[in-house]
């Protein structure tokens, strides 16, 4: 975002008001009713299941393209009102506040008339902000105004807010307090007419207090939201789950993009909690370009453990959600603590079944690096934990993605690289490169149709493909994988080969396996490797590196990678 001068006035860059979201080119399947529509049905079904191993996209994605706009500026100095700046705000006006300055919340974005956005920002230039498309993070603090409060949401919404962006500020705690959220976007509305919408996070650091830490960061509860090229972190708590941003009562769509994402239960979740209205399903979501991490100070296996062990559960978890696409991020850092150490979850959940129409389903998971965590991805077909057995998950698609140092040392855990459990129909596994301690299936509970896991690079270390009470190989994948494909995968030290089906390869050793550069954490396969070209598709067995973050550390033998840093 830039201020413009244009005719001796200041105007903002902001979103077009009449695109709060795109449509996806005409060959997807239509969108419907748009989604701030009253007439947009929460429990719409999905037009029908993609083809295997293709995940219907997300059908409607928030658009944050600045355009230009003039309007009045409303300047808030320190001290000032700000309750009473946003009160009197109107489509196409900027409320600026004093870069540096405190402002004791609560705040509530009233409802206004729409048809224009409002923009609340610091009053920094913008030559000393990051350009829009671009992270902040704490080094910039000093140039945001600090918005805070001692308990309650520092910012909430009103029902029927729409057409806000905040960019440059600070939300954080009062010193030494503990909120439950900082940003609640939706929840307080009777009705969906009325649930907030067409709403931008742009470069804002949100976090907790150092010490006391924090529940959440976002409350995603509203419609067509997006955030953005944001930091958000120091989301802890002991003996109870810490969120950088959930979501579980609005229907979207959201756009998460190029932030950092620190929290110790799950840095990003949907579901978890039971909607307020029969059927929703948060859909339609794009989760690209970020950061997810746990700080190492607070494993207490680590050599720079802080002292206080918080709650520590996964990365990225889905419950309830459709339509996702979470592409190109680097997710780092889990370990076992109140979970078995898997660091992303798409695990079907009714809420012991007071909402038996969750789904996990029409997932993309793809060109993202996973490393340094205590197990893989767990999937789970049908809600074990409800009365009676209720959700779904199908149609995930996991591909072109890196797995590094999954089970090293410190970590716990089983070092699984894939767990498939209890009916997860439609899992396509393709083109993944992986260096894992443990086996690369567990399969358990009732069977799970339709696996097909193809050009993969992975390690067999003990079990390799493993399902309880069937062993290893072709027993298990006969049981637990009816009508499964598996071909065209290097699978990397298995003692005995004759337990696989033809047309998979067996190399003894990574080294054998003809990385460009194993030492130096170049994975391309090398030209004279035996499986370069030789995937179902002519292209190189494994992920395309050059699809993925660049990453640094270099893999240890067969259990992963060492730790190293990244380039974003």
């Amino acid at each position: 975002m830039k201020w413009l001068a244009l005719g001796g006035a200041i105007v903002v860059a902001v979103l077009a008001a009449d695109a709060p979201w795109r449509s996806r080119p005409a060959e997807t399947p239509p969108a419907g009713p748009p989604a701030d529509s009253a007439a947009a049905a929460d429990a719409a079904p999905s037009a029908g299941p993609a083809p295997a191993g293709k995940p219907e996209p997300p059908r409607e994605v928030v658009a944050t393209d600045p355009t230009t706009m003039a309007g009045r500026i409303i300047e808030v100095p320190a001290g000032g009102d700000l309750q009473a700046a946003l009160d009197r705000a109107r489509p196409g006006e900027v409320v600026t506040l004093q870069a540096g300055a405190v402002y004791e919340g609560n705040f509530t974005l009233p409802r206004n008339p729409g048809g224009g956005w409002v923009v609340l920002r610091s009053n920094a230039s913008d030559a000393d902000l990051p350009p829009p498309g671009t992270r902040i993070d704490p080094a910039h603090a000093s140039l945001l105004p600090k918005l805070q409060s001692a308990s309650g949401a520092v910012i909430q919404t009103a029902p029927g807010a729409t057409h806000y962006r905040l960019v440059g500020l600070e939300i954080r705690p009062r010193p030494g307090s503990f909120l439950q959220n900082l940003v609640l976007l939706g929840g307080l509305e009777a009705t969906p007419e009325r649930q907030p919408r067409n709403l931008i996070i742009d470069r804002c650091y949100i976090h907790g207090d150092p010490e006391a830490g924090a529940r959440r960061g976002i409350a995603l509860n509203s419609r067509a939201t997006a955030i953005v090229d944001s930091w958000l972190s120091d989301f802890k708590q002991a003996g109870d789950e810490a969120q950088a941003i959930a979501g579980w009562d609005g229907q979207g769509p959201y756009t998460i993009a190029r932030n950092y994402l620190e929290a110790a239960g799950e840095n990003v979740i949907f579901g978890g909690s039971t909607p307020s209205r029969a059927g929703l399903v948060p859909s339609d979501i794009v989760i690209r370009d970020n950061h997810f991490s746990k700080p190492l100070s607070w494993n207490p296996a680590d050599p720079s453990y802080a002292g206080t062990t918080w709650t520590v559960k996964n990365l990225l978890e889905l419950k309830n959600a459709r339509r996702v696409r979470i592409e190109h991020n680097l997710l780092e850092n889990n370990w076992v603590q109140a979970q078995n150490g898997f660091a992303v979850l798409f695990t079907v959940r009714t809420e012991r079944g007071s909402a038996p129409w969750a789904v996990v389903e029409d997932v993309a998971f793809t060109g993202n690096v996973l490393r340094h965590a205590a197990a893989g991805i767990n999937i789970l077909g049908v809600d074990d934990s409800a009365p009676a057995a209720g959700g779904r998950t199908a149609n995930l698609s996991i591909s072109q993605n890196l797995f590094l140092d999954i089970g090293a040392a410190g970590l716990g855990g089983s070092g699984i690289l894939f767990q498939i459990l209890n009916g997860a129909g439609g899992v396509t596994i393709d083109h993944n490169t992986a260096f894992h301690s443990g086996s690369i299936l567990s399969a358990d509970l009732a069977p799970s149709p339709g696996l097909v896991f193809t050009n993969n690079i992975v390690q067999h270390n003990a079990y390799g493909m493993f399902g309880s009470g069937k062993g290893s190989g072709m027993p298990a994948l006969d049981y637990y994988f009816p009508g499964y494909v598996l071909r065209r995968n290097v699978i990397v030290g298995a003692p005995n080969p004759r337990l696989y089906p033809a047309d998979n390869y067996f190399p003894a050793a990574p080294l054998l396996v003809g990385f460009v550069d194993l030492a130096g954490a170049d994975y391309r396969l090398a030209e004279q490797s035996a499986y370069h070209r030789a995937a179902t598709d002519g292209t190189d067995i494994g992920a395309d590196m050059s699809r993925l973050v660049p990453v640094t550390g270099a893999a240890d033998s067969g259990a992963g990678a060492k730790r190293g840093g990244h380039d974003e």
